[in-house]
């Protein structure tokens, strides 16, 4: 399973409970006056870097039975579309002439608008490389996935899960639950109970609830490293803290933590 892409397989994504208003007031913490500063640690943090390649120039995620399907060139899109269409590709799932394949875009889709134009500003401001893959095309799974009505576009996903987000805690942890929903709900749920699907062939994300084995140094730890209680190395979890969740904040990771030991 990918995600932050054009063109990647289908996911099954839990149903969750009901989520704020949309429009949410709440944003990442802002360590920087300068927007693009802000907007580069967006990129890494929601994960554009994972999907799209830490150059932003997309990965080829093509199979037979799904079709040929590639992770966008940021690089390449940022050049070719406006602050606008970029904007809608993100939180949207759309771009001018069609809905966008596997991007999850209905994790991003109550993002700050702050946030939001600093993401698009960073991403207007990197320079142009590598190639423009081709647009997707859809192999005979997917087809018979798309007329069945198992798989849904962006544009799809984003209706059905605006409505949705991790357990409502009370005001004191609105701030994590906000982040939560643009990040960690990917893997782990709406709910955060987890799931059975294996993701590039790591075990399957377990219910976040296991934070209760935490102390609040070690899920510090966990978030800055990869390395888990125990010392060991997480297949999925370890690459995604070192090149995503490191970026957090301190503050960030404070407030999930709390958030996530309260849940537990």
């Amino acid at each position: 399973m990918v995600a932050c892409s054009e063109g990647a397989s289908s996911s099954q994504i839990e149903p969750a409970i009901e989520s704020p208003a949309a429009n949410s007031p709440y944003r990442f913490e802002v360590t920087s006056s300068d927007p693009i500063e802000h907007g580069e640690r967006l990129s890494a943090v929601l994960g554009c870097i994972g999907c799209h390649t830490p150059d932003l120039t997309g990965e080829d995620w093509s199979d037979p039975d799904l079709g040929v399907l590639w992770t966008a060139n940021l690089t390449q899109s940022a050049s070719a579309h406006s602050e606008d269409e970029l904007t809608a590709m993100i939180a949207e799932g759309k771009r001018p002439d069609r809905a966008l394949i596997d991007m999850p875009s209905y994790l991003f889709s109550e993002l700050h608008p702050d946030d939001l134009a600093a993401l698009v500003s960073y991403l207007k401001t990197t320079s142009v490389k590598g190639t423009r893959h081709p647009d997707p095309t859809i192999g005979p799974k997917l087809a018979e996935d798309i007329a069945n009505g198992d798989f849904k576009d962006s544009v799809q996903w984003v209706a059905e899960m605006r409505d949705k987000a991790p357990p409502d805690l009370g005001p004191d942890h609105a701030f994590a639950r906000f982040i939560l929903r643009a990040t960690c709900a990917e893997c782990h749920g709406m709910d955060l109970q987890g799931s059975t699907e294996q993701l590039s062939g790591a075990p399957p994300p377990p219910t976040l609830r296991i934070v209760a084995a935490y102390s609040a140094e070690d899920f510090f730890t966990l978030m800055k490293t990869g390395k888990p209680v125990g010392n060991r190395e997480l297949k999925l979890m370890g690459g995604v803290a070192r090149w995503r969740y490191s970026r957090f904040t301190d503050s960030e990771i404070k407030a999930v933590y709390d958030y996530l030991a309260e849940l537990a």
